[in-house]
């Protein structure tokens, strides 16, 4: 019979490498949109430029942390133990924190967006 555990957990490792991966190459890809767009507002230095510029980074990094907490529970997941459920549950609820307030302040940052561009119009 064969023994599936090793491949399991050797199929997670593959699976935590490629999210953290895919994480910080969004992350990356981010911190590029977020400079460009800043590098805009030098041009045209108003608030609204500067918000579409931490809006844009925003969305990136929640993406990220999200790919991140994957990676975490994956590797979890194929070797749980008391240790690794503790961190896990602690690195959850700080990026789940994290994503909260990021969220409301990108929605926020949308509102204030919409009533400068609103406002732009009339």
């Amino acid at each position: 019979m064969i023994e599936l555990a090793p491949y399991v957990i050797n199929l997670a490792g593959w699976i935590e490498l490629i999210a953290n991966l895919v994480s910080v190459l969004i992350i990356a890809a981010g911190i590029a949109v977020a400079v460009y767009k800043v590098l805009q507002t030098v041009r045209q230095p108003d608030l609204l430029h500067y918000n579409k510029a931490r809006l844009a980074f925003s969305r990136y990094l929640v993406l990220g942390l999200e790919f991140q907490l994957a990676a975490d529970i994956v590797k979890t997941a194929a070797e749980p133990n008391w240790t690794d459920l503790g961190i896990l549950a602690v690195v959850a609820a700080i990026r789940t924190f994290l994503n909260f307030f990021l969220q409301r302040e990108m929605k926020e940052e949308e509102r204030e967006v919409e009533e400068a561009s609103e406002s732009g119009r009339r």
